[in-house]
């Protein structure tokens, strides 16, 4: 954020200006200050008492002129008067220049060479930056938004001190040349007028109080404005603190050349050095604090500043008393060979550093607390105390040495008072100390990063936060990185516990007895106080990796109150030593921790819920929110191929993930290596081509050869070898796939030699794996080493197409279906975030790669998330499946109901007993299937809906929430909605809009052009019926509806009755044209007893009506299928067709 500023002339101009006018005072201060050092021949004590005379005269116009200012900037365009400021400052570095010069012309007359003309004219250099004091601070917030304020006060602050350094080097180096006096006063006027210039581009600031009186007697205005902020408690702390920063800056930048020539026995060369290191510290300080700040305004970090501060200011004091004086007067270069040089750098820097910390926030705070009416006069204020103590601060130091003491002995007495105030600060805020010590040091150890913090400040202040719940840091993490202290709710038991007590600096404990009913209300209570309390809605830390139970009470809590809802999602944490998923992953005691603070949000319930269907309403509410929370933190934005790279990273590269029917296994190092080395293989042997055919069933070979395509930027099309030749030749041309790479060994097993013929026809090259293998050259085997060895990273894009399916051409021709890396992640992660998948589980992957079920969830899915997977290349080796799914232990799997009924059918009773995941889709689940597998396996199935364009998965039963004869609900964020269909009473045809939506078809009509959908909406083509509760229903697809005798018959309701009938036995429905009724509906099935009569009379007593009674019956030994295992229905249609050629 703080960056885009620098684009803006909202700030730019402003912040041009500022440095101009900083660098010029210090460039003419520093250069006075080491004429009166070096040039004028003074005694070390009345150089030193002239330099804090010095320093006095240039903040004293800071006292008398900073209340008129205020007023004048409070009245009128502050723009304006910031230009009229800028010519006379231009007026001003002319006359210091011929002051300058006067000092080396040997016949001037020697009041001109008096030190008092060039401390009159520093003088009137004070009185021209009060005027523009009160301006530069009252332009931040009226032309910055809240959340920008920080980052402007850092910038500000630090080009400020940039300013000094550079000014206080120039100005140092310059003026001892021998013709110093004249570069000096060029480079004043050259400054002078580049600030004028930048002063006109900044935008009109229209005055707040145009109406106001400007009272002249600044005595008396003085005591009205300091009046006035002493009753703002706030501001007024706010102002003593940034007073005294002043106060502790100007007497150790005073200090400098006093402390060089007289202790350390340098020259003006080590001046510069350390007003350098000063300057730096300064600036590093306040940009680390608006870095760790994030935008929001708060004072955490002002304790540990102040603090900071003494200690390095003691170190030195330390540091000064041990120097021994050099006989000779020493240079930065014989200097920096001492470690005392690089001790009071060090010293110096981190006094700066902490004194940025410091008082960043505090500016921040005064423009954010303040009217913008009365800004100008409060920083008005806010100078005449800064001047008040760095005046009183100087003549301390000038007493302090008329008196004897040594310099180093007044920092000594500062540190003593600056810890005084440390204390202070610490009492007034208490817990802040503790929690930046917190911050800082799991900031460090688990490189925490917060993002979109400036959420908190938008959710207001009746707020109800909350989180998942990953590990044992998480409580500390969100006391420790939120702006202020948090209410935790907090079992009575645990809050008697000594840690509990022991971190009440870190936040507010709200003890409640889960045995009390009214526990609950007395919490509803304390944050209509307007508190902030945060809740862990799953009430116990994960143990899955995924969303446990969410218990209602977080989401009635919010209700009741009237609290926004603010979630965070904590990632990362769940990785360390402090969670409970030793075993399922790979923990580490320090890994990276992300919290990412969302927009915040109104929960409401319809009133219509009552008693447990509305606190079931409440608990999905909740679950709804943290899911979506969940999902939105996920990193989707990323290349396939770095996913896989960084999920070697956290699960081990020598994590045991591929296995097939040869039993060969490959782990991520395995797996990565080779797809390194054959992608490179591949991408040689067909170059400049984008798009490359595989061809293969499910094995290593072609996981290998996906990944290898990923790691060069190629896209994988995969081709469905089951759709016919036609459609395959087709689908290639449309997208140009010229090579396809294949194995001639699966093409003999599988039988498609004419296949093979057809492509070469076709002029689309056909290579086999097996010589692509032999082939492989020792250039192309070291060049593929070294890309591994290199982690050399893809450079697409994650909105560039990853992969392209073809659909299954059951209601036509096959489309492209093109994916985006961001499709296929984002699928993935809409699913994890509802299904309780880990990395301890292993799936039975049977549903081919050129499926995308079988592509996105049973590879990228498990292959990202570290879960072994064996894959099987036919999902219709019934028997050889239950058997693998035995013997590998698998406790996941996928597949339509058609393949789990076949299972179900033929395995033994314990096949499945680690199965704990069942997922169909593609078609409906029948009854006799659930029914089946809970009788014999003991399984529920969970059924699903999904579509190739979708990356699949829209919906899904999960576990935590799951309705039979229902495809489940939406996946996270995935926006819908329904248009009706005439005939149609509940439900109508969905439209979904999301992240995984696909990039769009291409067509054979039009061969590579992409058609994305219309605004991002997908039509799926699918009838259906959403209930109150979220669960979806699918009646039918849009096009398998029949029109019969004017009503619509959905022919998947029609399918659904027929297998009520025959549940062992697999129907469908096809339509052919009739001439009295419109349409006419014939059942297929492989059922050789099927008879009219039976069908009529089920329908009959079930209650349907006649029309949904097939007019005729086809009975076929195999119905045709298609790969993805759903009922061909052009095939069907055909063969329906040949038997009944004309309708009657």
């Amino acid at each position: 954020m703080g960056q885009r500023l620098f684009r803006t002339q909202r700030f730019l101009p402003l912040f041009i200006t500022q440095f101009m006018g900083a660098f010029n005072d210090n460039f003419f201060k520093n250069a006075l200050l080491l004429l009166i050092t070096y040039k004028l021949a003074l005694s070390d004590n009345d150089s030193a008492v002239m330099v804090n005379l010095a320093a006095g005269v240039f903040i004293l116009p800071f006292f008398l002129f900073s209340a008129t200012a205020g007023q004048l900037a409070d009245k009128y365009d502050r723009a304006l008067i910031t230009r009229i400021l800028k010519v006379a400052e231009i007026i001003l570095m002319g006359l210091g220049t011929f002051a300058i010069f006067a000092l080396s012309w040997h016949d001037a007359p020697a009041f001109l060479k008096s030190p008092l003309i060039l401390l009159s004219i520093l003088f009137l250099m004070g009185a021209q930056s009060s005027f523009f004091g009160p301006i530069k601070y009252a332009l931040l917030p009226q032309h910055l938004k809240d959340n920008e304020l920080i980052a402007g006060n850092a910038y500000i602050e630090a080009a400020t001190y940039l300013a000094i350094l550079l000014g206080s080097i120039f100005g140092g180096i310059l003026i001892m040349r021998s013709n110093g006096e004249f570069i000096v006063g060029a480079g004043l006027m050259g400054v002078a007028l580049a600030g004028y210039l930048a002063s006109r581009w900044i935008p009109a600031a229209k005055p707040d109080a145009s109406d106001l009186k400007v009272n002249y007697n600044f005595i008396y205005e003085t005591w009205i404005i300091l009046k006035s902020i002493r009753a703002q408690k706030v501001t007024y702390r706010c102002v003593l603190g940034i007073s005294w920063f002043w106060a502790v800056g100007a007497l150790m930048l005073s200090q400098l050349p006093a402390i060089c020539k007289s202790i350390i026995g340098a020259d003006e060369t080590v001046v510069t050095f350390y007003l350098a290191i000063f300057t730096i510290g300064i600036g590093a300080g306040s940009l680390l604090c608006n870095r760790i700040l994030r935008g929001i305004v708060q004072t955490t970090f002002v304790p540990l500043g102040a603090l900071g501060m003494s200690i390095f200011i003691v170190d030195l004091y330390f540091a000064c008393k041990g120097i021994h004086v050099s006989d000779t007067t020493m240079s930065i270069r014989e200097f920096v060979r001492h470690f005392v040089c690089w001790r009071l750098a060090f010293d110096m820097l981190m006094i700066a550093g902490c004194g940025g910390i410091f008082i960043v926030p505090l500016y921040a705070l005064i423009q954010h607390r303040t009217k913008q009416a009365e800004m100008a006069r409060v920083i008005a204020g806010n100078n005449i105390v800064n001047a008040l103590f760095m005046a009183g601060a100087a003549l301390a130091v000038v007493l302090g040495l008329r008196t004897g003491l040594k310099i180093y002995e007044i920092f000594l007495f500062v540190a003593f008072i600056n810890t005084l105030v440390g204390i202070y600060i610490c009492l007034l805020l208490p817990g802040a100390l503790i929690r930046s010590l917190v911050r800082t040091v799991l900031a460090i150890l688990f490189r925490v990063e917060i993002k979109n913090l400036e959420n908190y400040n938008k959710a207001g202040d009746r707020v109800l936060i909350i989180a998942n719940h990953t590990s044992l840091l998480d409580g500390m993490l969100i006391a420790s990185f939120m702006p202020e202290k948090v209410t935790f709710a907090i079992n009575t038991h645990i809050a008697k516990k000594w840690w509990v007590k022991a971190s009440c600096a870190l936040f507010n404990a709200f003890p409640m007895d889960p045995a009390n009913p009214l526990a609950t209300r007395s919490l509803i209570e304390e944050i209509k106080k307007d508190r902030k309390c945060m809740i862990f809605p799953e009430g116990r830390i994960t143990v899955t990796g995924a969303l446990m139970k969410v218990y209602e009470g977080s989401g009635m809590i919010a209700e009741k109150s009237g609290a926004m809802i603010l979630p965070i999602r904590i990632n990362g944490a769940q990785y360390s030593k402090f969670s409970y998923l030793k075993g399922k992953v790979k923990t580490r005691w320090f890994p990276k921790i992300t919290m990412t603070v969302l927009e915040p949000r109104r929960f409401e319930v319809d009133p219509v819920f009552k008693g447990r269907e509305r606190r079931q309403k409440i608990s999905a509410g909740i679950y709804d929110v943290m899911a979506s929370m969940i999902y939105q933190t996920s990193e989707i934005d990323e290349h396939l191929f770095r996913s896989l790279l960084g999920a070697a990273n956290i699960y081990g590269y020598e994590r045991q993930l591929l296995e097939d029917q040869t039993r060969a296994v490959l782990s991520y190092r395995q797996l990565i290596r080779k797809s390194y080395i054959f992608g490179n293989v591949l991408r040689r042997r067909c170059r400049h081509e984008k798009y490359i055919g595989l061809m293969m069933p499910n094995s290593l070979p072609n996981v290998v050869s996906f990944w290898g395509l990923q790691a060069y930027d190629r896209v994988p099309c995969m081709i469905n070898f089951t759709s016919g030749i036609a459609p395959i030749i087709t689908s290639c041309q449309a997208v140009g796939v010229k090579t396809v790479f294949t194995s001639r060994k699966f093409i003999a097993a599988a039988k498609l030699e004419a296949l093979d013929d057809a492509l070469e026809k076709a002029e689309i090259k056909v290579k086999y794996l097996e010589d692509v293998k032999n082939s492989i050259s020792i250039f192309e085997l070291i060049s593929g080493m070294l890309r591994y060895a290199m982690k050399l990273k893809p450079r697409a894009k994650a909105d560039e197409a990853a992969a392209v399916i073809f659909t299954s051409g059951s209601e036509g021709a096959p489309k492209a279906v093109l994916l985006s890396h961001r499709n296929l992640q984002a699928n993935r992660n809409q699913v994890l975030t509802v299904v309780p998948l880990n990395s301890q589980d292993r799936i039975m992957n049977c549903l081919p790669m050129f499926h995308s079920f079988g592509l996105s969830m049973g590879t990228v899915m498990p292959l990202l998330s570290g879960i072994r997977t064996f894959f099987y290349p036919s999902p219709l080796h019934y028997r050889y499946i239950s058997e693998l799914s035995y013997d590998s232990m698998a406790t996941v799997i996928f597949g339509t109901d058609t393949f789990m009924a076949g299972y179900g059918r033929v395995a033994n009773p314990y096949d499945f007993f680690n199965i704990r995941f069942a997922m169909v889709g593609a078609e409906k689940l029948r009854e006799a299937t659930i029914k089946l597998w809970m009788d014999k396996f003991g399984i529920r199935i969970f059924e699903g809906y999904g579509t190739t364009e979708a990356s699949p998965v829209v919906s899904v039963n999960t576990p935590m929430y799951h309705r039979p004869g229902t495809v489940g609900r939406l996946v996270p964020c995935l926006a819908h909605r329904i248009e009706p269909v005439p005939g149609i009473e509940k439900g109508g045809e969905l439209f979904i809009k999301g992240d995984n939506i696909m990039m769009g078809y291409i067509r054979h009509d039009k061969p590579g052009v992409l058609q994305p959908p219309a605004d991002g909406w997908y039509d799926t083509g699918d009838i259906v019926e959403i209930d109150k509760e979220g669960f979806i229903t699918i009646k039918g697809r849009a096009k398998r509806f029949a029109k019969i005798a004017g009503e619509m018959v959905s022919l998947t309701a029609v399918e659904t009755a027929v297998n009520t009938l025959w549940p062992k036995n697999l129907s469908g429905i096809v339509t052919l044209a009739d001439a009295r009724k419109g349409e006419q509906l014939v059942l297929i099935t492989n059922n050789m007893n099927a008879d009219s009569a039976s069908v009529l009379k089920h329908f009959r007593d079930n209650g349907l009506s006649e029309l949904w009674v097939p007019r005729r019956i086809m009975t076929v030994k195999d119905i045709p299928l298609l790969g993805t295992g759903k009922i061909d229905y052009v095939t069907a249609k055909k063969l329906a067709l040949e038997k009944f050629p004309a309708s009657e």
